[in-house]
């Protein structure tokens, strides 16, 4: 029996076998479609407290005091004035008011005579939902301030221009497309975590369940070499762990189509050679991580031992997207032969529109291949091991 024959035998019976189980089939869908789910309801829920900002309603205690300063605020649109609570800042700690504007009995004498008016906005910063009414009221008031200052110096003879010492011009260089990349930049994270969790049930069960089942003694007086054996298993793990990469990629990428990311000041837009790209820089994992998997299943004598291996090992891929929230990766080539933080620069320079260059991701597949290779290897010693496959 020829090598791709012994390995086609056993890579069809863990498939069968797998997506047999439900809870096989039941962890690769949840793994498929939580991540897109996550994606559509956090931003749609950041898009709904931007248009909560656009119309809002001011409790302003004291606002008989300043006719002017209401009317104008009224004018800037989207901003209702009504009468303020009794204790402004009970109504707020109470979750009764996002924020309060306080105007002082002094406004029209300290207006009159040209003195800063201390006006008081009442907020709770630890209430996130606030914060976005918080900044848009201050910021009109700042300017409303700006505004009579001006006119102020005008009245004097004297040109505003005077109180500006320096103008700063912003000169953005980066892509629209650029600046929606590091907006979605948890997207390659979610990515490469259906390369861990797609082929997860399969790698586990294919070695440390049939370990404690007892089916993987029988397997092995099959007249099969013991690194045919592992491979079909690993082969296995790979098509479930691809396919469940697939599946979140176009998943994430629908659901970008129904989050209003215009609101957010960005626009992003996936061609089909960057969505390749993306599938080109992120497969190479699944040999990684199903063959990192077999080779820690293998050492567990039950298949609930192995799941706790499992559980330790999901934080590997999430380290190079929490490192890189605080401190930006970049995009230094010796950091694509490294495994899993190559897939994820490669990812995040894909969807921002500067796909590297070609060598970049052979360079990235070659060694997430050959760590794969050191682990099957390590992985079929462990087979030929009688304290692996008979202690249980």
């Amino acid at each position: 029996m020829s090598m791709f024959h012994t390995v086609w035998v056993v890579c069809r019976k863990e498939l069968k076998d797998a997506f047999r189980d439900r809870r096989a089939l039941v962890s690769l869908v949840v793994g498929a479609v939580i991540g897109p789910l996550l994606v559509g309801f956090m931003f749609n829920r950041i898009a709904n407290r931007q248009r909560q900002v656009e119309d809002i309603k001011l409790p302003v205690v004291g606002a008989e005091y300043a006719p002017a300063l209401m009317e104008w605020i009224k004018q800037q649109g989207g901003i209702e004035i009504v009468d303020g609570p009794a204790d402004p800042e009970a109504a707020v700690r109470d979750n009764k008011q996002d924020v309060v504007l306080v105007v002082p009995k002094s406004f029209a004498e300290d207006f009159s005579k040209s003195k800063p008016i201390d006006l008081q906005l009442v907020s709770d910063g630890s209430r996130q939902t606030a914060f976005p009414k918080v900044r848009r009221v201050r910021s009109l008031l700042t300017r409303y301030g700006a505004e009579i200052g001006s006119m102020r110096l005008l009245l004097r003879g004297v040109s505003p221009s005077v109180a500006t010492a320096v103008r700063v011009e912003d000169i953005e260089v980066s892509s629209a497309q650029q600046r929606a990349a590091m907006l979605l930049s948890f997207l390659p994270l979610f990515i490469v975590l259906a390369a861990f969790t797609g082929g997860m049930q399969i790698a586990t069960d294919s070695t440390a369940g049939e370990r404690e089942r007892g089916s993987l003694e029988p397997l092995l007086l099959n007249p099969a070499p013991r690194e045919h054996i592992v491979t079909g298993k690993w082969l296995a793990a790979v098509c479930s762990s691809a396919l469940g990469v697939a599946s979140t990629a176009i998943l994430c990428f629908m659901m970008l189509r129904f989050i209003p990311l215009q609101e957010f000041g960005v626009r992003f837009r996936l061609t089909p050679v960057e969505g390749i790209g993306v599938l080109l820089g992120i497969l190479p994992m699944c040999l990684l991580a199903t063959a990192l998997q077999m080779y820690l299943s293998t050492f567990a004598k039950s298949f609930k031992e192995a799941q706790g291996y499992m559980g330790m090992l999901i934080m590997i891929p999430m380290l190079p997207g929490i490192i890189s929230s605080v401190s930006p990766l970049g995009r230094q080539p010796w950091l694509f032969p490294i495994p899993i933080v190559g897939q994820h620069v490669l990812l995040g320079e894909v969807l921002g529109g500067r796909a590297p260059a070609p060598a970049m991701f052979v360079l990235s597949a070659l060694s997430a291949l050959a760590v794969a290779g050191i682990l099957l290897w390590l992985t079929t010693g462990l087979f030929r091991r009688e304290k692996i496959i008979f202690g249980r």
